[in-house]
């Protein structure tokens, strides 16, 4: 759809359509949906609503009647429910949007069924581990489904366990880095990895959209990368970190990749506002040190002139994709 707004805004602005014959493209263009597709995405849209309320249901439903259930009361409704939702899926295995919903509500089942479990039997006093065996129990079903959206929730699993056991016991990466720094490198190399897999395996399997998807994993590997860049330039006692080698080389990648190899403006935006934010900091971090009031004048003009020309630049870019 957005390809489709863009090659036809260029044909406009080219000239190649009339004024008096734009709105008969763009009817023909597809851009405006019709009541048969309104239809598709309200039924869709209530069948994931459906499926994020039913288990939200069940696990308020244990929640707020903890002290009157029995523990095999409790037990028995979350598994009812897993089991209910694993056999929608063999079920509806023709109906492909519903298996894939059945599967995703038994995932999240999974979820309730193992913190339920934790908080019965008081396993484990590290929430890492809840975390991890989840992503690590439903890894079976995210294989078989081949949904993108259940891959995002395994790799958000992933993140957050990895995050957590870093801040707990630091790792190995705990003997060269402080315990966030070393979250931060877990979650960075584990987006990074996930991002480069999922482009290349774009390119076989049609499932693995290069969409929304890539846009998440990238926003993961440069947000950890960018705070890992600040938390360098604000700490007073550390005289060098790793990430001022890797910043730049990781932009310099995804340019060469998001510009050359598969073309996505929101990708280099996304880089466009980290090198923003690092620049700000830096000459923060100046003029913290001079104490000069008027930094805050100079912070003021040198975002406005990087976002411009960051604006300028995409907009250019934008005009030679269209080409």
């Amino acid at each position: 759809m957005a390809s489709t707004r863009r090659e036809l805004v260029a044909l406009i602005e080219g000239g190649a359509i009339a004024r008096e014959q734009v709105p008969r493209a763009v009817a023909r263009s597809g851009l405006h949906p019709s009541g048969q597709a309104w239809g598709v995405f309200v039924d869709r849209l209530l069948l994931w609503l459906g499926t994020l309320a039913l288990v939200c249901a069940m696990l308020f439903l244990v929640a707020y009647n903890w002290s009157e259930m029995p523990r095999w009361v409790r037990f028995g409704l979350v598994q009812a429910a897993l089991v209910v939702a694993v056999a929608t899926y063999c079920w509806g295995a023709q109906r492909r949007l519903v298996a894939r919903a059945a599967l995703t509500a038994a995932s999240l089942l999974l979820g309730v069924l193992l913190a339920l479990f934790g908080q019965v039997y008081q396993t484990g006093a590290d929430p890492w581990q809840l975390f991890f065996f989840w992503a690590l129990l439903m890894l079976p079903w995210t294989l078989v489904a081949r949904f993108d959206a259940l891959w995002i929730l395994w790799l958000g699993l992933l993140n957050l366990s990895l995050a957590l056991y870093f801040q707990s016991r630091g790792g190995p990466l705990g003997v060269l880095f402080v315990t966030d720094a070393a979250a931060l490198w877990g979650v960075f190399t584990l987006n990074t990895t996930a991002l480069v897999l999922w482009e290349l395996g774009a390119r076989r399997l049609p499932w693995l959209s290069a969409g929304w998807s890539t846009c998440l994993l990238a926003l993961g590997s440069g947000t950890s990368l960018t705070m890992l860049v600040l938390a360098f330039l604000f700490d007073p006692r550390s005289p060098f970190s790793v990430a001022v080698l890797v910043y730049p080389a990781w932009l310099a990648v995804v340019y060469a990749v998001y510009r050359y190899w598969r073309a996505d403006l929101f990708m280099l935006a996304g880089g466009c506002l980290s090198v923003i934010v690092v620049v700000t900091a830096l000459i923060g971090r100046y003029f913290m040190r001079q104490g000069d009031p008027g930094g805050l004048l100079v912070l003021a003009i040198a975002v406005l002139g990087m976002g411009a020309l960051a604006v300028i630049w995409l907009k250019r870019l934008q005009k030679e994709m269209l080409v």
